[in-house]
């Protein structure tokens, strides 16, 4: 896995802080309960609005259609077009889109100059903390998860995981214990806030249900398992301040969903619409319906901005400048929706 070598060494000076303050980082290790007093504030309920564009294996097989070990200019190549992105999120900042609720979510892997400007410009920054393209959860960077958060000092620490409550009682509480080990981290021991991105899945015995049908099973099944999994994952001692969750197409759903994140005094726990691919109209509806309510406080919406216009700079039919004045554009309006519907 590529880390450069001023990474390593920001790396490096984090362990020695670290282990003089009797943090190891290992995950495996037991980490001690702490009293809730002692932990800072659960929770982020101010507007949020990110552009994600963390992905790796997908984005080195599906953008690029590469496999295997990746070259030096290969992974240059990779971090340029996140840099594309990148600016396109800046164009719309300068444009309008309000600064103190727009932040990013990029890797370490190929993103590490990004998320360094984006600190240094004041803007949100989130980074991933799993290893990519995983069914299970695991930690990208093993037992060092803590010092590659440390290097970084995101505003927040983010978790992608496939958990499904029907799904193998094993899996999901292995993925509890170490998402658990995180959530104490982060709370009692470090400045970056706490993001879990919530995929639900459906299992083959769900589909067959209902014959197969995805869209039924995003309209009645996936919203009640969602509340499941999140009551299942607090009662394990995970501890997200934001979930990253899948649209809903009902506003009752979207409200069971925050009343769920905020039960037993978690009031300012904030949700936050993930766009998952989907084409600019669903995304448009999901955004719009969850603006609506309140706890909702913005989305993380990445492939329906950036993907088909990166695709057309790297195929060079678009201009660089023309994909990051689109690309900005796309953000924008996204915004924008959010912001006339919830403050309307």
């Amino acid at each position: 896995m590529f880390v450069s070598d001023a990474v390593e060494n920001t790396v490096r000076q984090s362990r020695r802080h670290n282990d003089r303050h009797g943090n190891s980082g290992q995950a495996d290790a037991a980490l001690p309960e702490i009293e809730r007093s002692n932990m800072k504030s659960l929770g982020y309920d101010q507007p949020l609005y990110v552009l994600p564009f963390d992905h790796r294996g997908s984005f080195v097989t599906k953008m690029f259609g590469w496999h295997g070990d990746l070259t030096p200019a290969q992974m240059a190549e990779i971090a340029a077009a996140k840099q594309v992105i990148y600016d396109g999120f800046k164009i719309a900042v300068a444009q309008g889109a309000p600064k103190g609720k727009a932040g990013i979510l990029v890797d370490e892997q190929f993103g590490m100059a990004i998320l360094r400007d984006a600190k240094a410009n004041g803007f949100i920054t989130a980074c991933p903390a799993e290893k990519s393209g995983q069914d299970e959860f695991d930690f990208e960077y093993g037992d060092r998860f803590a010092e590659h958060i440390e290097a970084i000092q995101p505003t927040f620490c983010k978790v992608l995981v496939r958990y499904n409550p029907e799904d193998d009682a094993i899996l999901n509480r292995q993925q509890a214990v170490r998402l658990k080990k995180l959530s104490v981290y982060l709370h009692s021991k470090s400045e970056s806030r706490f993001m879990f991105e919530l995929l639900v899945p459906p299992e083959k015995t769900q589909l067959e249900r209902i014959k197969g049908d995805r869209q039924t099973y995003d309209l009645e099944l996936r919203p009640k398992l969602m509340v499941q999994a999140i009551n299942q994952l607090q009662d394990a001692g995970v501890e997200p301040d934001v979930w990253k969750v899948e649209g809903l197409d009902r506003r009752e759903d979207c409200e069971e969903i925050v009343s769920t994140a905020r039960r037993s005094g978690r009031d300012k726990v904030g949700c936050i619409v993930l766009g998952r691919g989907e084409d600019d109209k669903k995304v448009r509806e999901w955004l719009a319906t969850a603006a609506g309510v309140n706890g909702f406080i913005g989305f993380a919406v990445g492939r329906t901005v950036f993907w088909d216009p990166l695709v057309n700079f790297l195929g060079k039919k678009l201009s660089r400048e023309a994909v990051v004045t689109e690309i900005g554009r796309r953000y924008r309006e996204f915004v924008d929706l959010f912001e006339r519907i919830r403050f309307s």
